[in-house]
């Protein structure tokens, strides 16, 4: 029973590691930047829809507030930081964007003093029995959007016009803009989009793990392992590699020696996957020759 807990758990919290790793995906296929500050932008939404919710206004609007704050400032990095290094290299806009998350982390360090505070929603208290176990509607919530935006993002980017406007400038983008696609509208789209699953990650994490800013910001640590899992690509095998990074992680406090190692899990899970790809690859290649 106690190990079944979790397991539950540990795919709620690999839920949200697999929504920070879809964003991710989904705006490093459409402009080629790897966002570090993922966690960040989800940690000052939150932060700001508690806030919002101490001055008392309505619970939905403190959370559509806070997502849109998570909205605003990846598309204020989208259009205004961004564009200045749209020609360099890959490494170099990822830096960029963790120094963006470092300048996040430290104003809502200076507007927030360090103290303990609780973010919590109505569907905390909400629960329903799953093979003898109470689950929370939340933690539902969080694996049911996670399924859900995969299932739905995959069918926009093979069906929608959008969709197919994204995947064209994932595979080049100097052909992209001769051939007439709105590059500048189809990115905007790809960040506020980005910024809105970002926020929402941060909303769940700051409920169901910890309101703490440097924690939710250092989540998107466990989001990129994630989308390592799908090789940036694959929006089904980010939401695999979350799930199993979530349980993994979850599992490994049953255990006084393994339970250090922790913080390193996610990569070992992405690097054996990637592992595990490589050889399948190379033993189709010498099947063939």
């Amino acid at each position: 029973m106690v190990q079944g807990m979790f397991i539950v758990s540990g795919l709620a919290v690999g839920s949200l590691y697999a929504l920070g790793g879809i964003g991710l995906v989904v705006l490093y296929r459409a402009t080629g930047v790897l966002n570090l500050s993922a966690g960040a932008i989800g940690m000052a939404s939150v932060m700001a829809a508690w806030q919002f919710a101490q001055w008392g206004l309505f619970g939905p609007l403190a959370w559509a507030l806070g997502l849109a704050i998570g909205v605003a400032l990846a598309l204020f990095y989208g259009r205004v930081i961004a564009p200045q290094m749209a020609w360099r290299e890959p490494v170099v806009k990822a830096v960029a964007s963790l120094g963006y998350a470092i300048a996040i982390l430290g104003i809502v360090a200076f507007l927030f003093p360090d103290e303990p505070r609780k973010f919590s929603l109505p569907t905390d208290s909400m629960a329903v029995m799953i093979g003898g176990l109470r689950v929370t509607v939340t933690r539902l919530i969080v694996v049911a959007a996670a399924v859900l935006l995969v299932i739905g993002i995959t069918v926009s980017l093979n069906v929608t016009r959008v969709g197919l406007q994204m995947r064209a400038l994932a595979n080049n983008r100097s052909i992209s803009s001769l051939i007439g696609i709105p590059i500048l509208r189809v990115e905007t789209m790809a960040w506020g989009l980005s910024g809105l699953l970002f926020g929402f990650t941060g909303l769940m994490f700051g409920d169901l793990v910890r309101l703490e800013p440097s924690v939710i910001t250092f989540m998107v640590i466990p989001s990129i392992a994630a989308a390592i899992c799908g090789r940036l690509q694959s929006l089904p095998d980010v939401l695999m590699g979350g799930l199993t990074i979530g349980v993994i992680e979850s599992l490994l406090t049953f255990s006084d020696t393994f339970k250090q190692v922790r913080p390193i899990a996610p990569f070992v899970i992405a690097a054996l996957v990637l592992l595990a790809m490589n050889r399948g690859r190379r033993l189709t290649f010498a099947g063939d020759d």
